[in-house]
């Protein structure tokens, strides 16, 4: 049987040396159509589905296939262009969708919290259970002096210096001012 029969009969092993034959010859003209490599691999294996699907419509007398597996790769690249085409345009009238904003710095932030609050914690943990209690209710809970004693059931004087002991044992070491080095003035160099 003529090879053009055996492929219009949808003979695998005939098709697939019309693959063999003609794949590198249909890629570069989808190539040189497309201009993109990736995109003519997709002409190429579109060409030959759509090459399968039309296989009846061969003339079982002639030469070679190259000519009609071209045209099939033009019409798969003009579809390819006309769908590009479509999606950018349906794109064009979509609603643009909102920045989406870099979180980094808040991620950073928040390590940084966390690595402050680990701080604060381990303070808050150094001070005496009365001093926590009173530093707790002023400072977090946002009460006075008068209502936390009154919560305490403590006088506001105890609540005052509780709360200033606390203070002072939570602030930062004072950063010590001391400049190491030959303060001398500086002497001409010759």
């Amino acid at each position: 049987m003529p090879f053009r029969a055996r492929i219009r009969d949808g003979d695998p092993e005939a098709f697939a040396q019309l693959f063999d034959d003609y794949a590198r010859s249909v890629y570069n003209h989808a190539f040189r159509l497309l201009g993109d490599w990736s995109a003519a691999e997709d002409a190429l294996s579109l060409t030959f589905l759509e090459a399968w699907r039309l296989r009846r419509r061969i003339d079982p007398d002639g030469g070679s296939l190259r000519p009609w597996l071209l045209g099939v790769a033009t019409n798969v690249v003009r579809n390819m262009r006309r769908a590009v085409r479509r999606h950018r345009d349906a794109m064009a009238h979509m609603p643009r969708p909102d920045p989406v904003p870099d979180f980094a710095d808040e991620v950073a932030g928040r390590l940084d919290d966390t690595e402050r609050l680990a701080a604060v914690r381990m303070a808050y943990d150094g001070l005496r259970r009365q001093e926590r209690e009173v530093f707790a209710l002023c400072v977090w809970s946002g009460l006075g002096y008068a209502e936390a004693a009154e919560a305490l059931g403590i006088p506001v004087g105890t609540v005052k210096s509780r709360l200033s002991r606390a203070r002072r044992r939570l602030e930062p070491p004072p950063r010590s001012r001391q400049i190491d080095g030959d303060l001398s003035p500086l002497k001409e160099i010759r």
